[in-house]
């Protein structure tokens, strides 16, 4: 059997195309009579509408593309729960697309969106100072950056980094350290420049007597900080650090596994602060300290943002949406008290 076409719909219903037509896209306006017959005729030919034919009508189609860093960070996916729950309630799908923080790979998922005539596009960017995402907007396209700030050109949803980094930085000198090392990279990704320069300015009002180490990572992994972790546990008693605050939470949690290699003890040898504050933070071998993001609320807010930009583009002025981060104490930066 071959594809039916909306015509033999019609015929079969007994009914104009035009009201196939409408009771596909408009069912509210044909009788619930005539609704019924054309889905019995639908049934029964297996007929299957054409969405790209049918986009191309209309223009656009009611799909958005989110573009993380890196798919293997739970942070994306709660982001992307957050942001697909509410694309669901409005009949809108999203699709994932990973740049593993790689420019070409992003271009190239940025491309392939555009042609598929998207919603809109949400883009956690490599660099969000390229001139690829202001040509998207230029050519029609919204584009809502999520969990990096815009510059005005585009809606955008963020928590303040820096006074995330300056927060953790608070926390372990209030404990009494006063060589801390800051793990992540590359400095590249503004994020993790903004976490850094947070503690920085941290360890800078506190004056003489405290010292930052950076310890840069190629990547956020796991494996970067268990890397990372390695090379600190290395250094002797005098020099190595007795702290140190991660980028996220997959280095902190690589940065943990290393200090049980080495028999280091967490928090007595070494205080370990994460960044998101992601289920696995909690749940590790020791509880991680971690500075919380409203992972699902970012994702949430960027999807209102894109709808209401689509709704009415006219009135439509772009807004860039800050959140206040809060920081999660655990044992790996405070020694659980003893009763």
């Amino acid at each position: 059997m071959g594809t039916r076409s909306i015509k033999e719909v019609a015929q079969l219903a007994r009914v104009s195309v035009g009201t196939v037509s409408n009771v596909l896209n408009r069912p509210e306006i044909v009788s619930p009579a005539t609704r019924e017959r054309v889905f019995k005729a639908i049934r029964e030919l297996g007929f299957v509408r054409n969405e790209v034919a049918r986009h191309l009508r209309v223009g656009r189609s009611r799909t958005v593309g989110l573009v993380v860093l890196d798919v293997s960070n739970p942070f994306f996916a709660d982001v992307a729960q957050g942001a697909e729950a509410l694309a669901d309630e409005h009949d809108t799908m999203m699709v994932l697309c990973n740049s593993a923080a790689d420019p070409t790979r992003e271009s190239r998922h940025l491309d392939q969106l555009e042609q598929q005539r998207v919603l809109g596009i949400l883009i956690t960017p490599v660099d969000a100072a390229s001139p690829r995402l202001a040509e998207l907007t230029a050519r029609g396209t919204p584009v809502v950056l999520v969990d990096s700030a815009a510059t005005g050109m585009q809606c955008s949803v963020a928590v303040d980094d820096r006074l995330g980094g300056h927060v953790a930085g608070a926390h372990l000198m209030d404990r009494g350290h006063r060589r801390i090392a800051f793990v992540g990279g590359p400095l590249a990704i503004k994020q993790v420049a903004d976490r850094h320069a947070g503690i920085r300015g941290a360890v800078d009002a506190a004056g003489d007597g405290v010292e930052l180490v950076d310890c840069r990572t190629p990547t956020l992994s796991v494996a970067a900080g268990r890397d990372a972790g390695e090379r600190l546990a290395a250094l002797p008693e005098g020099q190595r650090p007795t702290a140190a605050f991660c980028a996220n939470d997959l280095l902190a949690l690589g940065f943990l596994q290393a200090m049980a290699v080495r028999g280091l003890r967490v928090p007595e040898d070494m205080a370990i602060v994460g960044y998101d504050d992601i289920d696995f933070a909690a749940a590790a071998a020791v509880p991680l300290s971690s500075v919380r993001q409203p992972r699902e609320l970012l994702g949430r807010t960027a999807i209102e943002l894109l709808l209401e930009e689509v709704g009415s583009p006219e009135q439509h002025r772009h807004r860039q949406v800050i959140f206040q981060p809060d920081l999660v104490v655990r044992e790996s930066s405070e020694p659980r008290r003893s009763d």
